[in-house]
């Protein structure tokens, strides 16, 4: 396999990677900083013979991509923070419906308008828990432009590979730098499993997810929020009836985690262990290259939902887990549900990475 060089911004390597996975539909409205997937899709989606609309809203645009995704495409919206909290609603139906499609969340400073050309981690909770009731995502986390590129493509490929909606959580600073980035000239798309001729629309097989039956090809398939049963019909009193759905909407994610967790191990016999997802990777990394003890561990996350809480038990010397995030400790709490030992949130707010004597600072601390 052959590739070449670039040398780009990582929302264009995020758009870049969405058209080399067969993104025909996107769906969008710009909001800072996010902007440049959508200016990038609506200039060169067109030329490969995809659909770009800049829908009227973020509610309209996550709307868009669940109908485009019925008719077989693969489909993608972008956003940030505001935006984000407008697709939660749709964002539930697209996960009840088993919609399989890509949301892009660069994160900004919030709440509310907050920060719009900040960097920040703020939505990694609403990510997994926004929308009402029981469901379950994957929620995709890139460090680098070359990771804006490739976790793009392996979203498309979990949506339909599990039907649900995948997001791709990056934050500003990862966004908007520019890198060198090798992009290959062929890349692997799984395909959905289609639903099988006289198969009921909504009834899963072994691995708990149903072949999909695509608008305009032949089939009658009745798509609704509402709980349903194996016909896809409306039966929202029967409690077995959604206690099943809801159980198998959650645990056809849940189930695969393990085959879904996406990690990187530094120093496993460490006592003390960093462990950090999206831009402050960054930090970190700088770090680990300037001390080279092997006494600090480093935990790098890529997929943090659903969580790898595995990759915390192979430090089995850890005696304190630090967790540097853009936000006053989101995925620090999830942390302290799996281990033992004590966790040291080390929060940044204000739009800046943390620097590597903040966490020297952190470090020292603990000692």
């Amino acid at each position: 396999m052959t590739s070449r060089l670039e040398f780009w911004q990582g929302n264009t390597a995020c758009a870049e990677g969405a058209l080399a996975a067969g993104c025909t539909f996107f769906g969008g409205y710009p909001i800072t900083p996010s902007t440049e997937v959508a200016e990038h899709m609506a200039v060169n989606l067109p030329k490969k013979g995809g659909v770009f609309i800049q829908m009227e809203d973020e509610i309209a645009s996550m709307a868009s991509i669940i109908g485009a995704s019925w008719t077989g495409a693969r489909a993608m919206t972008a956003t940030s923070g505001p935006g984000f909290s407008l697709m939660m609603e749709n964002i539930g139906f697209a996960a009840m419906t088993e919609t399989p499609c890509v949301v892009v969340n660069v994160q900004r400073g919030g709440p509310s308008t907050g920060q719009p050309t900040m960097s920040a981690q703020g939505d990694m909770m609403q990510v997994r828990f926004g929308s009402h009731g029981d469901y379950a995502i994957i929620a995709l986390c890139p460090a680098s432009v070359q990771e804006m590129y490739d976790l793009t493509v392996k979203a498309f490929n979990l949506a339909d590979k599990y039907r649900v909606p995948v997001f791709l959580m990056a934050d500003e600073t990862v966004g908007h730098m520019r890198e060198k980035i090798i992009i290959p000239d062929t890349i692997e798309c799984i395909d959905r499993k289609p639903l099988m001729p006289g198969a009921l629309p909504f009834k899963a097989d072994a691995d708990l997810i149903p072949g999909f039956g695509q608008f305009g090809k032949g089939h009658h398939v009745h798509v609704t929020g509402l709980t349903h049963d194996e016909r896809g019909y409306p039966c929202t009193t029967n409690p077995k009836v959604h206690g099943t759905l809801v159980r198998r909407l959650v645990d056809k994610i849940e189930n695969a985690r393990d085959e879904m967790a996406d990690y990187d191990i530094i120093n496993p016999g460490a006592e003390q262990v960093f462990v950090a997802y999206g831009g402050p990777v960054r930090t970190v990394q700088q770090l680990m290259h300037d001390k080279k003890d092997t006494n600090i561990g480093f935990i790098r996350i890529r997929t943090v939902w659903p969580f790898p809480e595995k990759a915390l038990a192979e430090f089995k010397n850890a005696r304190c887990f630090l967790v540097p995030e853009m936000n006053l400790g989101q995925i620090a709490r999830e942390i302290e549900r799996h281990v033992k030992v004590p966790v040291k949130s080390i929060p940044k707010l204000g739009g800046e990475l943390h620097t590597p004597a903040e966490l020297v600072a952190a470090l020292e601390a603990k000692r």
